[in-house]
């Protein structure tokens, strides 16, 4: 410390800082939780890992949070469970060790070391004695287990279903792996094939899932919205279409029966089954070359509403069962086996898309509903008329009443009178389909024999272990005969283990559990620990997750609950979704993509010196913006990294990483080490010792309610996520530090040590090197950090005597004046003192205004002059 020159006696070294501290919270075990003590018991998960390679910044954002939140709940005095895992089995990690020639065991192996390496340098800690990764058999061995109860349960089954099958990489792909109808990976044109699919049927539990996502208080409403979209109840009716010559029918499901007098023509999806069976001779050759086409193409691409529309008649009729009329039969593309039942009625008159289709290929168009006033003519529609509101028309007995649920209502009773159809409840949700061709996954523990059928591998045999083999490639445990040859465990034939491994998110939809007894041999997890510890607290991962991992994980837990292991309904308590971290991407027109730290100051090519384009992206290696933490660390260090990454913008949204935000960050770290280094003495002078605030002079009661109103802000700031004006409250703070011993010349060392340490303790769940080394090495504390209380606000130091208020004419500050605390909330006072203002009358001219507003909370009085 120089008092004299008021310069820090020892500079900030954060090499050495974080060196000395990096091992130190796990060697003493602060994040091992007690489970058997739950009386302030708290479960934080961040959405566990794919182990792809290294981590950049953007990874970290949400383990840098979690790691933030853990430490300050640790203050705050809860048992808090933080565990780490690795969502380990899957496609990238089979095709990344295809590109590195190694076995993917060994890929994923080396990349969960890189990522411990990582965790350790950004002081970012777990209980490590629970970590797991879904590749060992010792977890996937529960995988199989449950399975096999699921397949007890009439909730695991096999059905054939077209899929998107990928010949290069001999897989079924989703739709999101398919661009412009080619495999991503590989550039092979996908196909559409049948194949022999195992499925769980979760939507045995569609209206639950929907019901209790009122339940979800504590969720985003944009992820509450995608499920009840992605769930899609519709309530309508199934209605059958006689198909004319024929003993088959085409069933369809309707939201709208009212409109099924408008319905002149059907549209089929190209794959539905009846479409060989009614498809015309005259027609056929067409027809089967439109089905081929089709197959080229995702459920994706099909869907485009902007796209051209195509289709072809088949020959075939049905009858409308409400007019008996006849409507000629077609199958277009943007109709999908896998939605509904693969067939609609279309009613060109009510929806745009088959407006379009039959303006297009000259089908009739008959108006059923007309508004008031001038009546539709379908000669004149330009558009379909897709409101609700008029009276029915052509639409026999049921002309003239309103159209509405009331009417809805009475068609469904007459088609159900009839014999025509019935009222229905659809859900837009499909049964799960976890099949996959591919060596790296679970193996699905089921065996195919002639004699006995599918049969289950006997629970005494799991794990069913992937076999040690060498890698072979781009092909399956199809291709393994040492694998799938094997008796029959019922009759003792020869048999047939299933050769498809398991979807991933099977993986994901349950390893929050297994926390609780992740190298339980016995059992799939302790019941009692679950039931105790879950539903998880808080839950942090990305939203592109909002639908498929979080929809499983409900049913999961749902089957779960109706199986007996576990007593609640709901896995997570409390969702947050984290946005993205973007960078800036650097292309040239001849070089492609330039990796960002070659691009210099004039923005040109570093190879042929053309203009790049400069575009915000996600970080990834294929557009080379990655910044890698490894060079942040060690030239800013890393708790520099970790106060930017929370105080750079609002978690919940994308933002741009940049070096000056880096800078800026670093700079506070040494703000806030060398007032505490300078004024050193004075504030030991301060430890241990009661405050007595009643001899504070005016400089001391400024930084006396500040701190407590820092202290009040940065702790809801931490419950409510936002971190970022959490940072801004501690600079704020450090700010109203300076100038408190900047402008006092005997600072008063119990509020300063006071001031300091409560300084401290809220810096260090988000820098806990500098924290840890100030609480000990500085400020001399026998004990670590994370042992130290979280402060509390003291309310009567929030308290101002007086308070300024703005006083504005016309949006404008015109005038300011202070008013007794007391007084604050009294808006005729308020009003009566600011018109008295000689500078607002002069203002006013001596004229009455045409109003004041006083906003309440926003000490400011509006005169409208």
């Amino acid at each position: 410390m120089n008092t004299v020159t008021n310069e820090p006696s020892q500079t900030y070294d954060f090499k050495s800082v974080e060196a000395r501290w990096r091992d130190y919270w796990r060697e003493r075990g602060f994040f091992k939780p007690d489970l058997s003590e739950t009386s302030k018991k708290f479960y934080y998960l961040n959405m566990f890992p794919y182990p792809s390679g290294e981590m950049h910044v953007g990874h970290g954002r949400n383990w840098l949070i979690g790691d933030a939140i853990c430490r300050q709940l640790m203050m705050k005095g809860f048992n808090v469970l933080n565990p780490m895992g690795y969502d380990a089995f899957g496609l990238p990690a089979e095709n990344a060790a295809i590109d590195n020639k190694t076995h993917p065991k060994k890929w994923t192996d080396k990349n969960i070391e890189t990522f411990r390496r990582q965790f350790r340098e950004w002081g970012v800690e777990f209980d490590w004695d629970r970590e797991l990764a879904t590749c060992e058999p010792e977890y996937y061995r529960w995988n199989q287990w449950f399975f096999i109860k699921m397949h007890e349960k009439g909730l695991a089954y096999r059905k054939a279903s077209l899929v998107n099958w990928c010949p290069g990489c001999e897989t079924v792909l989703a739709n999101e792996q398919v661009v412009d109808g080619k495999c991503e990976r590989c550039d092979s044109v996908v196909e559409k094939k049948d194949l022999t699919q195992w499925f769980f049927k979760i939507t045995e539990y569609a209206q639950e899932l929907l019901d209790d996502i009122d339940k979800l208080d504590n969720w985003p409403v944009r992820v509450k919205t995608m499920q009840r979209n992605w769930i899609g109840r519709s309530e309508g009716a199934s209605i059958n279409f006689a198909v004319d010559g024929h003993d088959e029918s085409i069933e369809v499901f309707t939201t709208r029966p009212d409109t099924t007098y408008g319905a002149t023509f059907m549209v089929m999806a190209p794959e539905h089954p009846l479409v060989e069976k009614i498809t015309t001779d005259e027609h056929r050759a067409d027809v089967d070359a439109y089905i081929e086409k089709s197959k080229a193409e995702t459920d994706i691409e099909r869907q485009h509403t902007d796209r051209e529309k195509t289709g072809l008649f088949t020959g075939a009729y049905a009858i409308n069962p409400f007019n008996n009329e006849k409507i000629p039969v077609w199958i277009a593309d943007y109709v999908l086996m896998g939605y509904g039942t693969g067939a609609i009625m279309a009613v060109p008159f009510g929806d745009q898309r088959d407006f379009e289709f039959a303006r297009k290929f000259e089908l009739d168009i008959v108006p059923i509903i007309q508004p008031e006033g001038d009546a539709i003519v379908a000669a004149s529609m330009t558009e379909a008329y897709e409101a609700k509101e008029g009276v029915m028309a052509n639409s026999g007995p049921f002309d003239g009443m309103p159209a509405g649920q009331e009417t809805i209502r009475k068609f469904i009773d007459h088609l159900e009178e009839k014999g025509w159809g019935k009222g229905e409840i659809n859900f837009r949700l499909r049964d799960w389909l976890i099949s996959r061709q591919r060596f790296w996954g679970t193996p699905i523990p089921m065996i195919h024999c002639d004699k006995c059928g599918t049969v289950p591998v006997p629970e005494d045999q799991l794990p069913l272990e992937l076999p040690e083999v060498e890698f072979l490639g781009r092909k399956g445990l199809a291709e393994i005969p040492e694998f799938y040859n094997v008796d029959c465990p019922s009759c003792g034939g020869q048999a047939r283990r299933d050769t498809d491994t398991m979807d991933t998110f099977v993986d994901s939809s349950w390893y929050y559990m297994r926390y609780m007894s992740p190298h339980d041999n016995e059992k799939i997890f302790d019941t009692d620990l679950v039931n105790t510890w879950l539903p998880v607290d808080q839950y942090v991962g990305g939203i592109e997750h909002a639908i498929l991992h979080l929809l499983y994980s409900r049913f999961y837990t749902k089957a779960m609950r109706d199986m007996g292991l576990v007593n609640f309904d709901e896995p997570f308590a409390r969702l947050f979704t984290q946005g993205m971290i973007t960078h800036k991407a650097y292309r040239c027109k001849n070089h492609n993509w330039i990796k960002f730290s070659d691009v210099g100051k004039d923005e040109t090519c570093p190879e042929c010196g053309e203009p790049l384009k400069v575009e915000t992206h996600k970080m990834s290696k294929s557009k080379k913006n990655v910044v890698s933490p490894d060079e942040i660390i060690d030239q800013f260090g890393a708790d520099t990294e970790r106060l930017y990454t929370l105080f750079m913008g609002p978690p919940d949204r994308d933002i741009e990483w940049t070096i000056e935000g880096v800078r800026g960050a670093s700079r506070f770290m040494k703000r806030v080490w060398n007032v505490i280094d300078i004024h050193l003495d004075t504030v030991k002078a301060g430890q241990g010792k009661a405050i007595d605030d009643g001899k504070f002079g005016d400089a001391e009661k400024e930084l006396w309610r500040k701190l407590h109103q820092s202290i009040q802000a940065v702790s809801q700031d931490f419950d409510e996520f936002h971190f970022n004006t959490a940072v801004s409250g501690l600079m704020e703070l450090t700010n109203a530090i300076y100038d408190y011993v900047g402008n006092t010349d005997s600072p008063q060392p119990v509020l300063l040590c006071q001031s300091i340490e409560a300084l401290v303790k809220m810096v260090s769940p988000i820098c806990p090197f500098i924290g840890e080394e100030l609480w000990q090495e500085i400020l001399g504390h026998d004990n670590s950090i994370l042992k130290a209380s979280w402060p509390e606000v003291n309310v009567s130091a929030l308290q101002k005597e007086e308070e300024e208020v703005i006083v504005q004419i016309n949006g404008k500050v015109r005038a300011r004046m202070m008013v007794s605390s007391n007084d604050i909330q009294n808006q005729s006072f308020l009003e009566e003192q600011a018109l008295g203002l000689d500078r607002i009358q002069e203002q006013l001219d001596g004229k009455p205004p045409r109003k004041v507003i006083i906003p309440p909370g926003k000490n400011m009085v509006n005169i409208v002059a």
